[in-house]
């Protein structure tokens, strides 16, 4: 897998950060800590991209969510010293189901999410900010995140790094060990983790996403690379199944039938 260069790359996402939030015509970024890596790295590239004045977090908590990753994201505002705000999504979620006792965790997963979403953009109304996102290219690619849920933001520092890169860039950014080496989590319930459910390792999927997707390889060199053809339909069927949640809907043009 590719390393980054750190300094050249925290430099250029910290630029870009700043320059895409003026564009917008804004001062502030309303960003959501859940605890993670990807979260607690955008919010430090975002705190020194525009201050930690100008930052506001969100901690969004679920009633089963894992108490760590509350202590987590706490742990990390208040290294970057970044003002923060704690809205428990349980009510919400809860009483959208009430009548839906057999919704499985799926559908659950996407409300939370998608419910997250909308405390974010809740948040950038009370304070005139944008939202910032924090999916990374790995989960993109996958199509590991809920289409208007946590794939949903005005600007994304992450989007073009695999995992792998965020941990390198989190630990020059000096995001605290104890986020970057646990298990990567959604939390959407007990004892899930996103390499169980996607069913490879973060290090796996880079790897093979490095070479079939910036390297352009094809099937035959994917397999001398010793790849089974199992795993390269899969994740090729994943990447072709899943490119519509990156994307802006598609619009039917009729300009052709104006009279």
């Amino acid at each position: 897998m590719r390393k980054i260069n750190e300094k050249e790359t925290a430099e250029f996402l910290k630029n870009f950060l700043k320059q895409e939030i003026v564009k917008i015509g804004v001062h502030k970024a309303i960003i959501g800590l859940s605890g993670g890596v990807d979260s607690s790295l955008a919010a430090a590239l975002l705190t020194a991209a525009i201050g930690p004045e100008n930052v506001i977090g969100v901690l969004m908590p679920y009633k089963s969510s894992s108490p760590q990753s509350r202590e987590h994201a706490e742990l990390l505002a208040s290294q970057l010293n970044i003002k923060y705000h704690v809205r428990d999504i349980s009510p919400m979620v809860d009483a959208f189901f009430a009548d839906m006792p057999d919704a499985d965790v799926v559908r659950r997963g996407n409300k939370m999410a998608r419910e997250r979403m909308c405390v974010l953009y809740d948040y950038s109304a009370i304070y005139s900010a944008v939202v910032i996102g924090t999916s990374n290219k790995t989960e993109i690619l996958m199509g590991y995140g809920t289409i208007f849920g946590d794939l949903a933001s005005a600007v994304n520092p992450l989007g073009d790094l695999y995992k792998t890169q965020v941990w390198q860039l989190a630990e020059y950014l000096k995001v605290p060990k104890v986020i970057i080496e646990k298990k990567p989590s959604a939390d959407l319930w007990a004892g899930q983790t996103d390499e169980d459910e996607l069913g490879y390792t973060y290090q796996e999927m880079d790897e093979f996403l490095y070479l079939l997707v910036d390297l352009h390889y094809s099937d035959e060199q994917l397999v001398e690379q010793g790849y089974s053809e199992e795993m390269i339909n899969d994740i090729k069927n994943r990447i072709r199944r899943n490119q519509f949640k990156g994307k802006l809907p598609v619009i039917a043009r009729i300009n052709r039938f104006s009279v």
